[in-house]
């Protein structure tokens, strides 16, 4: 059975910083894509940080900067570490992992998690 759990969101004020894991269960870590989106409320997913099998990375300009992917694959976890942080951040944020680059860059991934709260506030 596959899992993906995030945990570390919360509260902070603006210019904070929080770290987020995902613990991954169930998937060969070490050949998987993985990446992070979010949703806020009223708003449609939106992607924003990714990570390949060989440790590149890719941002969107909105986080780029702010936010740093990386994964640990001996603990088969990702991390994002998000400094900066404005209240536009706020929104619930899910990990997601596919073999697939391409499933995962298009929000397709074949696996996500349950999603943790993130809120910032002015």
């Amino acid at each position: 059975q596959v899992q993906l759990v995030e945990s570390g969101g919360g509260s902070v004020q603006a210019g904070g910083s929080l770290t987020l894991s995902c613990i991954t269960s169930g998937i060969k870590f070490t050949t998987h894509q993985m990446g992070w989106f979010r949703q806020a409320p009223g708003k449609g997913r939106e992607a924003v940080a990714f990570i390949n099998a060989d440790g590149r990375t890719n941002y969107p300009d909105s986080v780029k900067g702010r936010f740093t992917i990386s994964r640990d694959n001996a603990k088969t976890t990702l991390v994002l570490q998000m400094n900066s942080l404005k209240p536009d951040d706020s929104a619930v944020y899910y990990c997601a992992a596919d073999l697939n680059w391409v499933a995962l860059v298009t929000g397709r991934p074949g696996y996500w998690g349950q999603g943790t709260p993130v809120t910032v506030s002015s």
